[in-house]
This record gives structure tokens, C-alpha cells and sequence, in this order.
């Protein structure tokens, strides 16, 4: 079985399939591409204070490593020891992540892969929700600072058209 955690974003859309397609899934359990490539997975997951704090404790291991003269083994066995960590609490950061950047945990489900997750998680969650969420939409006038005051201005020039001689 394979469990993955559901998680919204802040302002999720107002449509119901819109939301769906905005859901984040995370995988629960060990990554072995956190594990393998460490700093290339944070960055390519936006993992970006993960990926500081990570640089800074590899900056703390060495350091001292290299100032007393440490064999070389020891210092592969401490960066090998936490590239294992990194794999085991790969899901547990992203998590941690997403709920930073403010991201809502709504739910975790169990199948046997992720479309299956997928699947089970959409046919549970959707019939709930309504189709469209009124508390989510807002006219276009009332998200623009002094819409009622807006002139309409009249078309720009395109920077590929040729102007004319009177206009020059």
C-alpha cells in the first residue's frame, strides 16, 4: 500500500475541478532520488531553506573534518548518514514546505499506486464540494483598486507597426 498525504493551496479556485487540479499529493515513505541526488531534489522541488540548511550542516561537517585532519572515510560515512536521512524525511520536509508556503492539509489516502490514490481521493472528496464556491469568486471590478474612476484608454501602438508621417 502506498499512502499520500492531500494538500490545498492558499487560495485554491473557485471551479471544484479547477481545485481538484491544483491538489498537491504527497508521497508518505522513503525517496530514494532524496536519498541519491540530495541538493538536486531540494532545488527542483522549491525546497529552497531545505536546501540552506542542508548546504550549512554538509558546511558543518566538513569544517571541522578538514580543520583536525579527519580521515576522508568519516566524513564520506557522516555526508552518507544524512543523504539517508534526507531519503526518509524527504516527504515529511515537502510537507513542512508546502505548509510554509501556506498550503492546507486536507486528507491522506491509501491504494496501490498513485492513480489509484488519486482516484479514491477525488471520488470521496469531489460529490462534498459545490460546484462552483461562492465565498471564492469576486467580480473582476471588486479585485481592481478604483474601478468605478478607470477611464478607457485608447489602443497602443504595436512596437512592430510602422508609423506614419503624420504621427512623427
Amino acid at each position: 500500500m502506498i499512502v499520500y498525504t492531500v494538500h490545498e493551496p492558499p487560495e485554491p479556485p473557485a471551479d471544484r475541478l479547477d481545485r481538484a487540479e491544483a491538489l498537491v499529493f504527497v508521497r508518505d515513505g522513503f525517496s530514494l532520488s532524496a536519498m541519491l541526488f540530495a541538493p538536486l531534489w531540494m532545488a527542483l522541488n522549491g525546497m529552497w531553506l531545505v536546501l540552506v540548511g542542508y548546504l550549512g550542516l554538509v558546511a558543518v561537517l566538513a569544517t571541522p573534518a578538514v580543520a583536525f585532519d579527519v580521515n576522508a572515510h568519516w566524513l564520506g560515512v557522516a555526508l552518507a548518514a544524512l543523504h539517508l536521512i534526507v531519503g526518509y524525511e524527504a516527504a515529511s520536509l515537502r510537507r513542512w514546505t508546502l505548509e510554509r508556503h501556506g498550503y492546507r492539509f486536507i486528507s491522506s489516502v491509501a491504494g496501490r499506486s498513485a492513480a489509484d490514490c488519486e482516484r479514491r481521493f477525488i471520488e470521496a472528496w469531489l460529490p462534498h464540494e459545490p460546484l462552483l464556491d461562492h465565498r471564492r469568486l469576486a467580480s473582476p471590478a471588486a479585485k481592481m483598486p478604483h474601478a468605478g474612476t478607470l477611464r478607457p484608454q485608447p489602443p497602443s501602438r504595436s512596437w512592430w507597426r510602422p508609423r506614419s508621417r503624420e504621427s512623427l
